[in-house]
């Protein structure tokens, strides 16, 4: 009974990093969203990437949806202050042409182990 209440104070000692409720936050990812999908047109633009505006839009969806169980305020709100971050360095061109596409790297596929997949994908 004693840790419950000793946890309880501890949940109410934390401090919000920006938003205070669910609501709060959901506006501050709706908004990072909305920035992000205006300045697809001039990020495709600048950095001269080989993906047309409707791919960036695709992969920006991706990125968002792949954290839409984030139920946490605080680690919802330090992802949005990254992806300002990341916003802030694409539009002042501190980022180069390979950063924006390692967001469409291929993603990590297991080493085939019969030799059948082995044969297939080129490995001894």
């Amino acid at each position: 009974m004693a840790s419950r209440e000793a946890a309880k104070q501890v949940l109410k000692q934390v401090k919000p990093i920006l938003s205070t409720d669910k609501e709060e936050a959901r506006k501050r990812v709706l908004n990072l969203y909305k920035a992000w999908y205006r300045q697809i047109p001039y990020i495709v633009m600048d950095f001269d990437i080989p993906k047309n505006e409707r791919q960036c839009r695709e992969k920006l969806k991706e990125e968002f949806v792949k954290n839409k169980d984030v139920s946490d305020i605080r680690v919802i709100d330090m992802l949005v202050i990254k992806g300002q971050m990341e916003l802030k360095e694409a539009v002042n061109s501190w980022k180069q042409k390979h950063h924006i596409m390692k967001y469409w790297k291929e993603t990590w596929e297991p080493k085939p182990t019969d030799f059948l997949s082995k044969f297939f994908s080129g490995h001894n």
